[in-house]
């Protein structure tokens, strides 16, 4: 839902300050819609910094390196369980095919206000709301023997208005992800928490790993992330920020089962249906608690955390 937030209630947000120093030294850009912004030199300096700083703790790992547009399949969306958890999350992409006259109405509709939605139509595309979603699909068949280990970066949309900078409508993952047996995603799990927990922590923040789980929608999604929780298939690196030390995650890690790989029809190398686990690197939440605890000017960062980010 929304965020509805009027004049004697924004500075109350514990966020308020921060989102203030940004706009104001303008290192985000405001726009007319909530947690859409415009992202300065400074901000993408930073943002670029981590997707290398990423790309250097991986080096190790092997992987296929594949990147995505932000938009998928509807077919893909629907398949891989989105639409059933996360209804009132998702994008879907709507275009015109009316003629002239309904093309004037839609100019109307613009003009005045008017709902658009009963001039438009859907198209077969989505936006996309995990990075790793579009990639299971090109996995279908038999993985190698050991697995596979693919690393992917791109846009992600979740549709959750707010003035909080850090939940961003649009914004960048950067996932490890695997795909084998039951064991290798438990194994990879651990070891990117791990890391993860390295890297940030050399980024001169306070972070710690907790169990979590997804907003899943409605009452099933209760037992869902009930669930997510007691298995421990869920977990976040989470780190203080705003002047309360709020916790906030900024990376994540997910062991999906076998969700994926049965309706895209993944199989292990000696043919049982595979596990698949990711590791996500936040990069604009990890960006947006970088400038919240360093502050807003790179330049004057700690020569240590500048080190590891510009060597």
């Amino acid at each position: 839902m929304a965020e509805v937030l009027d004049a004697t209630t924004a500075t109350t947000e514990p966020w308020a300050d921060f989102r203030a120093a940004l706009l104001d030294d303008g290192v985000l850009l405001a726009t007319d819609v909530d947690g859409v912004y415009g992202r300065s030199s400074t901000y993408e300096s930073v943002a670029d910094a981590i997707d290398r700083l990423v790309l250097r703790v991986g080096a190790d790992q092997d992987a296929l390196s594949v990147r995505f547009p932000p938009v998928m399949p509807w077919s893909n969306f629907v398949k891989n369980g989105y639409l059933e958890s996360f209804p009132d999350q998702m994008g879907s992409i709507h275009t015109f095919r009316g003629d002239e006259r309904r093309h004037a109405e839609l100019v109307h509709a613009a003009e005045t206000g008017e709902d658009r939605a009963p001039l438009l139509e859907s198209t077969d595309m989505v936006l996309c709301p995990a990075v790793c979603h579009p990639l299971y699909p090109t996995q279908s068949g038999t993985l190698p023997e050991g697995g596979r280990v693919v690393e992917v970066y791109g846009y992600c949309f979740r549709h959750e208005p707010s003035t909080d900078p850090f939940r961003m409508q649009a914004f960048r993952q950067h996932d490890y992800v695997y795909l084998g047996t039951p064991e290798g995603a438990r194994a990879h799990r651990d070891r990117w928490i791990e890391r993860g927990l390295e890297v940030l922590g050399g980024l001169g923040l306070t972070v710690e790993s907790v169990v979590a789980n997804d907003p899943f929608f409605g009452r099933p999604g209760r037992m869902l992330a009930a669930n997510q929780r007691s298995e421990e298939l869920k977990y976040e690196i989470v780190a203080p920020v705003f002047a309360e030390g709020r916790p906030t995650a900024i990376s994540s890690s997910n062991c999906h089962l076998d969700h994926f790989s049965r309706p895209f029809g993944i199989d292990t190398a000696d043919g049982a249906m595979a596990h698949t686990a990711c590791f996500g690197f936040g990069v604009d939440r990890i960006t947006l608690a970088l400038l919240d605890h360093h502050g807003t000017d790179p330049e004057g960062w700690p020569a240590d955390v500048r080190a590891v980010l510009w060597p």
